[in-house]
């Protein structure tokens, strides 16, 4: 047997806290330093890891557990409320980016700035799919970055949240339509069945444990160790579930668990549990693995400039359309610029998306290079931008008021109590 994971895991968890450490110093998340420790330690700079199949499997297990969190952690009055204009902002998020990135990739491919002779699908559906890889979402970054600034049950965090599921679906449509042009095997009919028998399944599991676990405390004792375990399971049987039969991302089963556990009396304690195991261990596996992915191959003037102008345009879309759509939908201006910078992300979601459509003929080897960087930046830059957006205090005083009441709510803004902010 190989012990070198015992090192590698040490060296991913000594790195991402020094690195997260300097980068709280200099005003910035911690989880941009756990992103930077895989970049910098992995084949993109000084090589000393890779990313074994130990990491992958504990970097899954990181961001399922992190969901899962984050499902405990919604307010689900507000994320009903904010219902309807999720759906709106998740629209729109899929639509801009879409059609403006497919677009440019047009223009660069039809024009001949990028060789794409190593596929067999035509220049409009390698566009189109170009512009499906940008619609992708990657909410964990944030997630952990409105955690770590305890904004993750405001207003806008709660739209990023509801936006960022409805994305996931709205993406696997859009991808299960341009792979199926391209493969004739694949069932658009199946899917949308799939999808709508995943919500109902989410339902039906959602009764089942409410009742089991309302009886269950009744007559159990206070603070069981026992009620974080089955809880666990609970969260790993809906990810298997969500992936394995519906064809959904696991990390959407395991939100949907975390928020079928947030109705039951044992939350807050079973909430403390995975908050220690996320933090001491699998979060930072999750985030330095992100970086290890990172391997650019040689690229020239033309593939370059493409990656620069579509990492632009893979910043604005999201920031515009979800951004838009915030504010068709009422959000006033400062949540509309939250919502969409909480939406920049792709991550490792956009990274499957791409391998997908290349074992398909969809995507050519030569676009890989620029679908590396957009995600690197994306991912980056989305916990740097969140932070000045989020603390920015908006405080609404109506009317003539003492100075003290001026005072107590700038007091309330800043602990948290106005969910607005």
């Amino acid at each position: 047997m190989d012990y070198k994971f015992l090192l590698d895991i040490a060296i991913i968890l000594a790195s991402t806290k020094i690195l997260g450490l300097f980068t709280k110093k200099v005003n910035m998340p911690q989880v941009v330093g756990a992103l930077l420790a895989g970049v910098i330690l992995g084949p993109a700079c000084v090589g000393v890891l890779t990313e074994t199949d130990m990491i992958q499997n504990m970097a899954e297990l990181g961001v399922i557990v992190l969901m899962f969190c984050a499902g405990m952690e919604t307010d689900i009055e507000e994320l009903k409320r904010s219902g309807k204009a999720s759906f709106v902002i998740a629209l729109l998020g899929v639509i801009v980016p879409l059609v403006v990135g497919g677009g440019v990739a047009y223009l660069f491919i039809n024009n001949g700035y990028i060789d794409t002779s190593d596929v067999t699908s035509s220049v409009f559906l390698q566009s189109v799919f170009i512009g499906v890889i940008l619609t992708a979402t990657s909410v964990s970054i944030t997630v952990e970055t409105l955690k770590e600034l305890g904004k993750l049950k405001t207003k806008s965090g709660n739209a990023i949240l509801g936006a960022a599921i409805i994305d996931d679906i709205l993406g696997i449509i859009a991808l299960t339509i341009v792979t199926s042009l391209a493969d004739t095997s694949v069932n658009i009919a199946v899917v949308l069945f799939k999808i709508v028998l995943f919500f109902v399944f989410c339902g039906v599991v959602g009764v089942i444990v409410y009742y089991a676990f309302k009886k269950w405390c009744e007559i159990s004792g206070k603070g069981m160790h026992r009620h974080a375990i089955i809880a666990f399971v609970i969260c790993l049987v809906m990810a298997f579930c969500a992936e394995h039969f519906f064809g959904v991302a696991d990390i959407t089963g395991a939100f949907f668990a975390g928020l079928i556990i947030s109705m039951t009396q044992k939350d807050q304690f079973i909430a403390s549990k995975f908050d220690v195991l996320s933090y001491l261990l699998l979060s930072p596996i999750f985030f330095a693995s992100i970086g290890l992915k990172v391997e650019l191959p040689k690229m020239g003037p033309a593939i370059i400039a493409f990656a620069a102008v579509i990492t632009i345009v893979a910043l604005l879309t999201k920031i515009i359309g979800c951004g838009l759509g915030a504010k068709v939908c009422g959000y006033k201006n400062y949540q509309a610029l939250r919502i969409g910078v909480g939406m920049i992300s792709r991550g490792e979601v956009a990274l499957i998306v791409a391998s997908k459509g290349a074992a398909v003929g969809l995507m050519s080897n030569n676009i890989m290079g620029p679908i590396i960087i957009v995600v690197v930046i994306t991912t980056i830059i989305t916990p740097i931008l969140l932070k000045p957006v989020f603390n920015k205090e908006i405080i609404p005083i109506e009317g003539e008021v003492s100075l003290a009441d001026n005072y107590k709510k700038i007091d309330e803004y800043r602990t948290g109590e106005k969910q607005d902010n």
